[in-house]
């Protein structure tokens, strides 16, 4: 027996108009290994605005109840041709209760039960998921299971690249975001060395309240001089960054190079030979990436994204960080919202606008049942 509910779509057309909105959906029968999930609550991640907001411009958007028409700018819109056309669903994760399944054993297994799950299309009403990919929450709300793999499995993500590459600290660039909480207790927990960079004195003291040892504050006159102390003493050379555009990988690696030069016992008009690598993993700033390269020849750039990295390292280790995730997941890896939203009010203007700008501490969750 089908089931009807709500589910959020996204399209972009070719000539750069942007709809978002909310529409009735027949959900399929789960068949296998697939499980039906009612959905109770969903985060709004970074990596959800790609495609529901992107660059368009929502200042100037037409929002009508469960639904907004914005412009796409180029050069943003070109280069999404590929999904011109396309009505994609979006919601990366999100958490709910098992009302059907499939006739696979997982499947059958998880009836009834409150799970996390990564269908991609948690802003809905219902989805269909795979068992395997389901996260049983036990006695676990669905809001406190809702942040329970992008988040917590990205941050655990880094500290496994760190140690599979011989590292023993990591710097990281939006060190007060949920994301960049969780990192710094990861890192307090496995003895890893942690560089933290804010923009506010009060994200400084929220992270030395969790055990952060060095945090540096972008905003402070002398901050480069700290941020040289603070890789100095932690020997940070490996770090992430989730801006992507502008100069912040740029002065990150001009820092590293000169703490690096300062531990050269021979000249070299190269620079130094210190290896120095820096991951960009989001796009909180949509313009080009900016780099003056003059940190030597021993640096390295490259982008990191989750679930490439889950499959590179195979069932085994995931298996083993998604263990750790729900034994902390209101510690360690416990998330907090600003504000709640149903559906309809998701697509309000101001709501979009506010989860847009994606503010350090300010993620919103979705409870798609009124």
């Amino acid at each position: 027996m089908s089931t009807t509910g709500k589910q959020l779509f996204t399209t972009l057309e070719s000539n750069g108009t942007l709809t978002v909105a909310i529409e009735d959906v027949t959900f399929p029968d789960p068949v296998g290994n697939q499980v039906l999930v009612k959905m109770e609550a969903a985060p709004i991640n970074p990596s959800d605005l790609a495609i529901l907001t992107g660059a368009a411009d929502l200042e100037n958007a037409e929002y009508s109840p469960g639904k907004y028409v914005a412009t796409m700018p180029e050069p943003f819109n070109a280069g999404s041709k590929a999904r011109h056309g396309l009505k994609l669903p979006a919601g990366n994760e999100g958490a709910g209760t098992v009302v059907a399944t499939g006739e696979g054993d997982k499947a059958k297994a998880l009836m009834g039960q409150r799970v996390a799950c990564v269908p991609g299309n948690a802003f809905s009403q219902y989805c269909i998921a795979d068992a395997g990919m389901c996260l049983p929450l036990g006695d676990y709300s669905s809001e406190e299971g809702a942040s329970g793999f992008v988040n917590p499995m990205t941050a655990l993500g880094f500290a496994e690249n760190a140690k599979m590459d011989g590292q023993d600290a990591i710097l990281h660039t939006v060190g007060a975001s949920n994301l960049g909480q969780m990192l710094t207790r990861i890192c307090k927990e496995d003895g890893i060395g942690l560089v933290n960079i804010v923009r506010k004195e009060q994200q400084v003291e929220l992270l030395k309240g969790i055990g952060a040892s060095h945090v540096v504050n972008s905003s402070d006159e002398d901050f480069t001089k700290n941020l040289r102390a603070a890789i100095d003493e932690t020997d940070a050379f490996y770090g992430f960054d989730p801006i992507g555009g502008g100069k912040s990988v740029d002065r990150v690696f001009k820092a590293m190079e000169q703490v690096a030069v300062t531990k050269m016992t021979e000249y070299s008009r190269y620079g130094s030979t210190q290896q120095k690598r820096m991951f960009i993993y989001g796009r909180l700033d949509v313009s080009p990436t900016v780099l003056s390269p003059s940190y030597g020849f021993g640096w390295t750039l490259s982008g990191w994204l989750l679930f490439p990295f889950l499959q590179s390292v195979g069932m085994e280790t995931m298996g083993r960080m998604r263990k750790r995730v729900l034994d902390n997941l209101t510690t360690t890896f416990a998330s907090h919202y600003k504000k709640r939203v149903d559906l309809e009010e998701m697509l309000t203007k101001d709501a979009v606008m506010d989860y847009r700008a994606m503010k350090t501490g300010e993620k919103y969750l979705v409870t798609p049942w009124k």
